[in-house]
């Protein structure tokens, strides 16, 4: 019965080491797991953190891109007007180029006019030179004829004085005459 007993002691013994090692292995697996744990804790706390980052960066990459569709749909509407302007722009310039080109024309009709009335007057000038030439002449013909005129009233006069001089001296030797018969 010793024996037994002896024997139930060291199996005792011999669970209890077992159960020791056992606890042990379980207490060590716990402190492991439990490292574990607070490991996996930390990543999930770093990925919770960098999920929230990413959120933040997402969402301010949602309100970034809403702002750009808002600025593209301005900058459309702009290029719509821009175009709009360049038409009418276009339109103008066409306009003002048709408008050039009968200025163009137009000075182009002048010049051949100006040069056309600078021949006329080149030819009239020298007509009004001939004209002017024979004006001249006639002046100094008249003048000459004036003068020659002037020359032969005064001769008239003179000869008419002479000839009333004579009549009276006439008359007088008349008289004369006409009182020395009686």
């Amino acid at each position: 019965m010793k024996k037994v007993l002896l024997e139930m002691e060291d199996q005792k013994n011999s669970y209890e080491q077992k159960a020791k090692e056992s606890l042990q292995k379980v207490l060590e697996e716990k402190m492991s797991a439990e490292q574990q744990l607070q490991s996996t804790q930390r990543s999930l706390a770093l990925a919770e953190q960098k999920c929230e980052e990413w959120r933040s960066q997402y969402e301010a990459l949602k309100e970034a891109w809403r702002n750009l569709g808002t600025q593209h749909r301005e900058l459309e509407s702009q290029l719509h007007v821009l175009q709009s302007k360049l038409q009418g722009a276009d339109s103008r310039d066409l306009q003002m180029n048709q408008a050039l080109r009968l200025l163009e024309n137009e000075h182009q009709e002048l010049q051949a006019k100006i040069e056309h009335l600078q021949g006329d007057r080149d030819l009239y000038s020298s007509d009004t030179q001939h004209l002017q030439d024979q004006l001249k002449r006639s002046e100094e013909e008249k003048l000459a004829l004036v003068a020659k005129v002037q020359q032969l009233q005064s001769l008239l006069q003179n000869q008419s004085l002479q000839l009333q001089e004579q009549e009276k001296l006439l008359t007088k030797k008349g008289q004369q005459i006409y009182f020395h018969k009686f």
